[in-house]
């Protein structure tokens, strides 16, 4: 159980940069971005690649997050320049990256089994998960300090309010670049740092990713709350972890079987798309009920005082 929940800590982090990267289109720049299943295994591949030719882990992953940038700026450059709607944009990309990924890999699947990954090959479960815990919160704070930055507030002004920032003289077609860019540059990362833990990539592991990383988005937002810039991210990575815990607890029951993963993932995000509408909706009633009641004591209190 123990080990279970372990592994499910590490992966949510690793998985955190891909919800990182879904925050930025989701809640960021309201963008429906579906490159998010190709663009993770594009990360996925190059680092593949590149580790089994020699290449360092770290070259690797850098040359996974440019990847991903370039993913990103098509899609961006489809949609602005291009004019094409953003969901079929992401749809036309990630049928392309399907392509693209096979011809970086050569063949459907790569294995890195006896190739030396120093970071991973941590025997300690605590130290491992504490440096990647750290470099995961650097990157996240990294981000942070990009969204504060003139060009950040300009790319989180898009999103809420297009026609605004243009009156000011931004160039709105430029942060939707930046943004999709910067988010598939996360999401490719992530892939890279999850082909390297599991020893190998597939062309098969990006399928259902968006989905995942909204999940995660919507789970920590839930939980941790999206006041300000920190914790809105912060609150991606919380519900990451929080994700892989639940699916890890789900594995266990006994009557499930691995080809009900996907089931468990639907069901997850369901219960994370309708809980938070429904604690709105019994806030305002609760509310409605509350106002009702004062405002018939009030109408109490008047007829009695006009009765004497």
């Amino acid at each position: 159980m123990l080990v279970s929940l372990t592994g499910a800590v590490e992966l949510g982090l690793l998985y955190g940069l891909m919800a990182l990267g879904v925050y930025i289109t989701f809640r960021i720049l309201d963008f429906p971005d579906l490159t998010v299943d190709g663009s993770f295994v594009t990360g996925g591949a190059i680092a593949a690649i590149m580790i089994t030719q020699g290449y360092s882990p770290w070259l690797a992953g850098a040359a996974a997050f440019c990847g991903g940038l370039a993913a990103g700026a098509c899609t961006g450059l489809l949609h602005t320049k291009g004019k094409i709607n953003g969901l079929l944009s992401g749809i036309l990309m990630m049928i392309a990256l399907y392509s693209i990924n096979m011809r970086i890999m050569g063949r459907p699947n790569i294995s890195m089994l006896g190739v030396d990954i120093p970071f991973f090959a941590i025997s300690s479960d605590v130290l491992r998960i504490g440096l990647i815990a750290v470099g995961v919160i650097l990157i996240k704070l990294l981000l942070d300090a990009f969204l504060r930055t003139d060009l950040g507030l300009a790319l989180r002004a898009t999103g809420d309010n297009p026609r605004m920032i243009r009156s000011f003289g931004a160039n709105t077609d430029t942060t939707k670049i930046l943004g999709i860019s910067l988010s598939n540059g996360l999401v490719a990362l992530s892939g890279a740092l999850i082909t390297q833990q599991s020893g190998f990539a597939d062309i098969t592991i990006g399928v259902g990713m968006i989905v995942i990383g909204l999940a995660s988005v919507i789970i920590g937002e839930a939980i941790v709350g999206a006041r300000t810039v920190f914790w809105a991210t912060m609150a991606a990575l919380v519900g990451s972890i929080v994700y892989r815990i639940i699916y890890a607890l789900a594995l266990r029951v006994p009557w499930m079987d691995a080809s009900d993963l996907k089931l468990i993932t639907a069901v997850i995000v369901i219960v994370a798309l309708v809980l938070p509408s429904s604690q709105r909706a019994w806030k305002q009633k609760n509310l409605a009920k509350k106002r009702s009641a004062e405002l018939a004591a009030a109408a109490s209190q008047r007829s009695a005082g006009g009765g004497r």
